[in-house]
């Protein structure tokens, strides 16, 4: 039986120039590969170590390992990314919302999710109007929706009011929603939309008996916990929170060569004996 390999992209394996953490000498720094380009502009990065591993990876074929980029991105968004490697067959979008399959949609999945948020939480309308009420234009840049499932604000972190987050949680938590803040962006998600669903799916699919996850956020727990094995790196919410589980490995490397360990965790699990 195939092992599942799903794995949260930004900030876990792949990083904005930003979020790279490189404290190395100039020197001594590991060489990038841009995956990402969008408005003519090279936006994220892996290692070229990485680029390597997750070739690996996915040469082992689908018959030893099934790599799902698991991501909160849009599908849009998504498309963007030009990981190395053979191409994904699976992918999990808008944080579970769209299941891709060969880069198009699982249109039965999608209907399945929207139908059970719309018997489980506030709709997204309710929860849009919040936010623009209550979030200040001082610090909000911009006000979006993805995919019609979510919404998120683009902010200036500095100036983000310490309670804020707090308020808006409870609002949310009481509407059957939940939020995470992940650098300059505050998420409102349906709290049944989650990546695990979609990752148990794509498990069901492929006859995988073993899972293998890496996240960083609030956002990727669920898939955390849902694998037989996870790690996360020492940057990002959950690290921030101080959150693990006896399934999950906290790792020491922080930024860009966090994915690259990632990657050779998830390649030394993957070809490993049962």
């Amino acid at each position: 039986m195939p092992v599942l390999v799903a794995s949260d992209l930004d900030r876990t394996l792949i990083y904005s120039s930003a979020a790279l953490a490189l404290t190395m000498p100039d020197a001594r720094a590991p060489r990038l590969l841009c995956v990402e380009v969008h408005e003519s502009k090279p936006l994220s990065y892996l290692t070229e170590t990485s680029a390597r591993l997750l070739t690996e990876l996915g040469e082992l074929g689908e018959d030893r390992a099934v790599f799902v980029p698991s991501t909160t991105r849009t599908r849009r968004q998504y498309e963007r990314i030009n990981l190395p490697g053979p191409a994904p067959r699976f992918a999990i979008c808008a944080n579970g919302g769209h299941l891709l399959v060969d880069g198009v949609t699982d249109h039965d999945w999608h209907a399945r999710v929207t139908a059970r948020l719309a018997d489980e939480c506030a709709p997204l309308a309710e929860v849009r109007a919040h936010l623009e009420t209550s979030a200040d234009p001082a610090w909000v840049r911009k006000h979006r929706v993805a995919d019609d499932l979510f919404a998120y604000l683009v902010i200036e972190r500095d100036l983000l009011p310490e309670d804020w987050m707090k308020e808006l949680a409870v609002w949310a938590e009481n509407r059957g929603w939940t939020v995470s803040l992940q650098g300059r962006k505050i998420y409102a998600v349906p709290r049944p939309l989650t990546k695990s669903a979609a990752m148990r799916e794509v498990a069901r699919r492929t006859g995988a008996d073993r899972a293998l996850a890496a996240g960083d956020s609030l956002l990727d727990a669920d898939l955390l916990l849902a694998a037989d094995h996870a790690w996360r790196p020492a940057h990002g919410e959950l690290a921030d929170a101080g959150w693990t589980a006896p399934t999950v490995t906290a790792l020491p490397e922080r930024g860009v060569l966090a994915g690259e360990r990632i990657l050779r965790e998830f390649l030394r699990g993957a070809t490993a004996t049962p």
